[in-house]
C-alpha cells in the first residue's frame, strides 16, 4: 500500500514546477531510450493551505474548479477533465490532510511542453509529497498513468523534478538516471505555438508505444539494435519504428557531445534530422508541424527546428543564435531558458 503524505493543518504552502522543452530525444522514452529535454522557466505554482479532508483547487486557466474528496477512488471518474491529474497525485500519494488553493500556470495546455507533469508535481509537493526527483518522478507518472489511461513515460516528470538552471538532461530511460548537460552561452532555445492544440488520450500515442514494444520484443533494446537488423524486418511499421528508436537514440548521443563541443551546427542539423524522422518512422507529426518547422530552419539565425513533445499538434521547439527573434512565428514564439526543478517556495 502506498504511504500516505503527511502535513500540517492549516499550513500555508507554495509549491513551483517548471514545464519542459525535448530538446531532442522524442517517442524514445517508453521502450528504454535516451532523451534530452530541459526544464524551462514556464512554471506551475500551487499555493493553498493544506486543510479539510478534500483536495479544492481553482484554477485560472479553467472555468471549472476541481473538489474531490479524499481518499480518492476512481480518478478518471473526475471533472472537470484537469481534475483528473489532480486526483490521480491525491490516490498516489494519499495525503491525511486536504488543501484548499490556486494553481496558476504559464505553461499552455496542451501545448506539448508538458503542462500535465508540472501540475502534477507542484500538486504532489503541495499535498506533502516528498522523496528524492525520481521517486517524486516515478509517482507523478504513476498517477498519470492511473488518472488518464495514457501510457507515458517517464521523461516529463523526470525532466520537471530533475531540472538543473542552465542545463538540459541526458535521461537514460532504461537506468532512469539523469545527466545534466550544460548548455552554450551562445544558444537560443525558443518554443513556437503551432496553432494545433494536441490531447494525447485522442491521438495515436498509445498505439505508437504499443507498435515499439511488439518491435523491441523481436529486436531486444532498440536503442542499441544493429541497424541491419531492423531493416530486415517483414512489419513495415514495426521496422519504422525500431528505425526511429534506433536513430533518436544516436541523435541524443551526439547532440549532447555537441552540446559540450559548442558545435551549434552540428546541434541544429541532428534537431532538423529528428523531426524527419518523428515524421517519417514514427508518424507522430502533422502537416500543420511540418510546415512550421521548414517556415522557422528557412529563417536566418535558426540552427534547427522539431515537433517536441508527443507530437500530434502543439509546439515546435527551435535552437537559434541569440540574435533571432521568433516571436512571430506559428501563433506566437517565445524564448525560454533552462530551469531549476520543482520545488516548494
Amino acid at each position: 500500500m502506498t504511504e500516505r503524505t503527511h502535513g500540517g493543518s492549516d499550513e500555508s504552502v507554495r509549491a513551483v514546477a517548471p514545464g519542459r522543452v525535448v530538446l531532442i530525444g522524442d517517442h524514445t522514452d517508453y521502450v528504454g531510450g535516451l532523451v534530452l529535454p530541459m526544464a524551462i522557466d514556464l512554471v506551475t505554482e500551487v499555493e493553498g493551505r493544506r486543510t479539510g479532508r478534500n483536495v479544492s483547487l481553482r484554477s485560472e486557466q479553467f472555468d471549472e474548479p476541481v473538489r474531490i474528496d479524499l481518499p480518492v477512488v476512481e480518478p478518471q471518474a473526475v471533472r472537470p477533465e484537469w481534475g483528473r491529474y489532480v486526483a490521480g497525485v491525491a490516490a498516489e500519494f494519499r495525503p491525511l490532510v486536504g488543501l484548499v488553493g490556486t494553481v496558476r500556470s504559464e505553461v499552455p495546455p496542451g501545448g506539448g511542453l508538458s503542462s500535465s507533469a508540472a501540475l502534477e508535481l507542484a500538486v504532489a509537493l503541495a499535498l506533502g509529497g516528498g522523496g528524492d526527483p525520481l521517486e517524486l518522478a516515478r509517482r507523478c507518472q504513476r498517477a498519470e498513468q492511473v488518472a488518464t489511461g495514457v501510457p507515458c513515460g517517464i521523461m516529463d516528470q523526470l525532466c520537471s523534478a530533475a531540472g538543473v538552471e542552465g542545463h538540459a538532461l541526458v535521461i537514460d530511460c532504461a537506468t532512469e538516471e539523469a545527466t545534466p548537460i550544460p548548455l552554450p552561452d551562445d544558444l537560443a532555445v525558443w518554443v513556437v505555438d503551432s496553432g494545433e492544440p494536441r490531447r494525447l488520450t485522442e491521438s495515436a500515442y498509445a498505439a505508437r508505444r504499443t507498435e515499439a514494444e511488439a518491435a523491441a520484443d523481436l529486436l531486444g533494446p532498440l536503442r542499441d539494435a544493429p541497424l541491419d537488423r531492423i531493416e530486415e524486418l517483414d512489419d513495415d511499421v514495426l521496422r519504422r519504428r525500431a528505425r526511429h528508436v534506433r536513430s533518436e537514440c544516436e541523435r541524443v548521443r551526439r547532440f549532447a557531445a555537441a552540446m559540450i563541443d559548442g558545435d551549434l551546427s552540428t546541434a541544429g542539423e541532428l534537431v532538423t534530422a529528428s523531426h524527419r524522422s518523428l515524421r517519417d518512422d514514427a508518424e507522430v507529426s502533422t502537416a500543420t508541424l511540418d510546415a512550421l518547422v521548414d517556415e522557422l530552419v528557412a529563417r536566418p539565425g535558426v540552427l534547427g527546428a522539431r515537433l517536441t513533445g508527443a507530437g500530434f499538434g502543439g509546439t515546435v521547439v527551435a535552437i537559434a543564435r541569440p540574435g533571432a527573434d521568433l516571436s512571430d512565428a506559428g501563433t506566437g514564439g517565445r524564448r525560454v531558458r533552462a530551469s531549476a526543478g520543482a520545488h516548494l517556495r
